[in-house]
C-alpha cells in the first residue's frame, strides 16, 4: 500500500513538473506568453464591418398559384424592399501612405451586399469610415474593400504569412467581432486541427475552391473575415466558417489559407476580377474500385475522364485514362486539390504534371491558358457556375451524383445551387431539379447548357422578349415547363 502511494505521489509530481515545463516553454524571455505580443502587434489591424442594404422579396399574393411559373408570368406578384444589416470582420493588410488608402481583406459573404448598399468600417480607435468594394470572389469567399484614412490617423497593418508552411498542431490565434457590437476584437486561442479540408460547405453556400484550414480556436458568427494568425503574428488564414447545428462554436472552425487569398486579392485589386488558369480536362475522383482497376498504390490522384479538343492538355499529350499524381511537384490527392493547384498557377506558365499511364510514371509539361467561360472541361475543372446571369449553377449527371441527389434520369443537367432574388429563383427553380431542355433544345452537359443558354438569350434579345422557356423535371420526377424572366 505504501508503495502504491509513493508511486502515485511520484506520478503527480512528474505531471506537475510537465505542466510547469509546458507553461514555461510558452513564455518569452520577459515572462509573457508570445500570444500577448501577437495580440498587441496585430489586434488593431482588425476592423468591424457593417453592411446595410435593400433586398427584394416577393409577396405571396395568391396561395393557390404562387408556385406556378406561368401564373407568375401573366399575374406577377409585387416586390417589396426591406432593409437588412449584417456584421462581420476584416483586417487591414496593405496601406498606401501617398493616397491614404487602406485595403481590407474579408469574406465575400460579408461584403457582397455592400456593392449596392453601404459598408461602414470601424477601426480599433472607434473611428468609422464608409468603405467601397474593390472586388469580390464568390468562388473562394474572398473580398477586398478599401477606405480612405483621415490625415494623421495611425494605421496598423497585419503582416501576411505563408500557409504552405503550416503543420497540424501549431498554435492558431483568431481575432474577430463575434455575435454583435460590444465584443469587438475578441481573441481566441487554439491549434491547427487539420489542413486541406474540402466539401464542408454544400448547397447555395458551396464554394468552388475549398482548401480550408481547420482549427479549434473559437470562431463564432461575426468572426467571418477576421484573421487567423500563427504564433509569430502573421496572418495564415481568413476565418470563414464554423460547423455547428446551433450557430455557435463547438470547437471546429475553418479558415481560407492566406496563400490562396493572396492570389485572389492581387487580381481583385489589379482588375476587380479573378482570372484563373485551366488545362482542359474533365477530372474524376479516384475510388477504391479505380485503385484496383488502374493498379494504383492508394486512393489518391485524379483520373482524366476526358480531354477537351484544342486544349492545353491535348497539346501536351495528356489522354483520357491518365492518372494525375503531381502538379509542379505537389501531390494531388483529390479533385478539390487539383482545382486549387491549377487555378492558382500563373496563366501562360509551363507546369510539369506527373501522370501514371499504362502502369508507368511520366512527366508531361503543360502550358496553362486562361479559363474559358464556355468550355465543358473548364467548367468541370474550375466549377460549374454558368456565364449567363441566371443565378443558377448546374452539374452534369453521372452515377455518383444521381445516387447522391436521388435523380432518376441520365439526361439533362442537375441544378446544384440557386442564388436568391435571381431569375432562376423567381422562376421557382430549386436545387435537385433537372433541366432537360432550353427553348426545346436538349442539354446533357454543363457545356451544352452554357452554349444553348447563351444562344437562347441572344435570340431572346433579338426578338425583343424577356423570357426563356425551360423544360425541367422536378424533385418528385414530374416534368414541367418553367420560365426565366430577365428584367432590364
Amino acid at each position: 500500500m505504501r508503495l502504491v502511494k509513493s508511486v502515485a505521489i511520484l506520478l503527480m509530481l512528474i505531471s506537475l513538473s510537465s505542466c510547469a515545463q509546458a507553461r514555461s516553454a510558452m513564455l518569452g524571455a520577459d515572462g509573457q506568453s508570445p500570444v500577448v505580443k501577437v495580440v498587441r502587434d496585430v489586434r488593431e489591424a482588425v476592423v468591424q464591418i457593417k453592411v446595410e442594404a435593400q433586398v427584394s422579396a416577393r409577396q405571396n399574393s395568391n396561395p393557390f398559384f404562387n408556385d406556378d411559373p406561368f401564373f407568375r408570368f401573366f399575374f406577377p406578384t409585387p416586390e417589396r424592399q426591406r432593409q437588412v444589416t449584417s456584421m462581420g470582420s476584416g483586417f487591414i493588410y496593405e496601406y498606401n501612405p501617398g493616397t491614404r488608402e487602406a485595403f481590407i481583406m474579408t469574406n465575400n459573404h460579408v461584403a457582397e451586399r455592400g456593392r449596392d448598399g453601404k459598408i461602414t468600417v470601424t477601426l480599433a480607435d472607434k473611428n468609422t469610415y464608409t468603405a467601397s468594394v474593390v472586388g469580390l470572389d464568390a468562388n473562394t469567399d474572398v473580398a477586398v474593400v478599401k477606405i480612405k484614412i483621415k490625415e494623421g490617423e495611425e494605421i496598423t497593418v497585419a503582416p501576411l504569412g505563408d500557409s504552405s508552411l503550416l503543420e497540424i498542431g501549431e498554435w492558431a490565434i483568431a481575432i474577430g467581432n463575434p455575435f454583435a457590437e460590444g465584443l469587438e476584437r475578441t481573441v481566441t486561442l487554439g491549434v491547427i486541427s487539420a489542413l486541406g479540408r474540402y466539401d464542408i460547405m454544400s448547397g447555395e453556400n458551396a464554394l468552388l475552391y475549398q482548401d480550408f484550414i481547420q482549427t479549434d480556436a473559437a470562431i463564432n458568427p461575426g468572426n467571418s473575415g477576421g484573421p487567423l494568425l500563427n504564433i509569430n503574428g502573421e496572418v495564415i488564414g481568413i476565418n470563414t466558417a464554423i460547423t455547428s447545428t446551433s450557430g455557435g462554436n463547438i470547437g471546429i472552425g475553418f479558415a481560407i489559407p492566406i496563400n490562396l487569398a493572396k492570389r485572389v486579392v492581387d487580381d481583385l485589386v489589379a482588375s476587380g476580377r479573378v482570372q484563373r488558369a485551366y488545362i482542359g480536362i474533365l477530372p474524376q475522383e479516384i475510388t477504391s474500385d479505380l485503385v484496383e482497376a488502374f493498379n494504383l498504390s492508394e486512393v489518391a490522384g485524379v483520373l482524366i475522364a476526358k480531354v477537351e479538343k484544342e486544349s492545353p492538355a491535348e497539346s501536351a499529350g495528356l489522354k483520357a485514362g491518365d492518372v494525375i499524381l503531381e502538379i509542379s511537384g505537389e501531390k494531388i490527392s483529390n479533385v478539390a486539390r487539383f482545382r486549387i493547384a491549377v487555378a492558382t498557377a500563373e496563366i501562360g506558365s509551363k507546369v510539369p504534371i506527373k501522370i501514371l499511364r499504362d502502369n508507368k510514371e511520366k512527366v508531361m509539361n503543360v502550358t496553362l491558358e486562361a479559363f474559358p467561360e464556355d468550355s465543358v472541361a473548364a467548367n468541370a475543372e474550375n466549377g460549374v457556375k454558368t456565364a449567363i446571369s441566371t443565378g443558377i449553377s448546374v452539374e452534369s449527371i453521372d452515377g455518383t451524383l444521381a445516387k447522391r441527389m436521388n435523380i432518376n434520369s441520365d439526361k439533362g443537367v442537375v441544378v446544384s445551387s440557386v442564388d436568391a432574388n435571381s431569375p432562376a429563383s423567381q422562376a421557382g427553380l430549386q436545387t435537385g431539379m433537372v433541366i432537360l431542355q432550353i427553348e426545346g433544345t436538349e442539354v446533357n452537359s454543363v457545356g451544352e447548357f452554357n452554349s444553348v443558354l447563351a444562344s437562347a438569350k441572344e435570340q431572346m434579345e433579338e426578338d425583343g422578349r424577356k423570357t426563356i422557356r425551360l423544360y425541367v423535371m422536378d424533385r418528385n420526377q414530374i416534368p414541367r415547363f418553367m420560365v426565366l424572366r430577365f428584367e432590364d
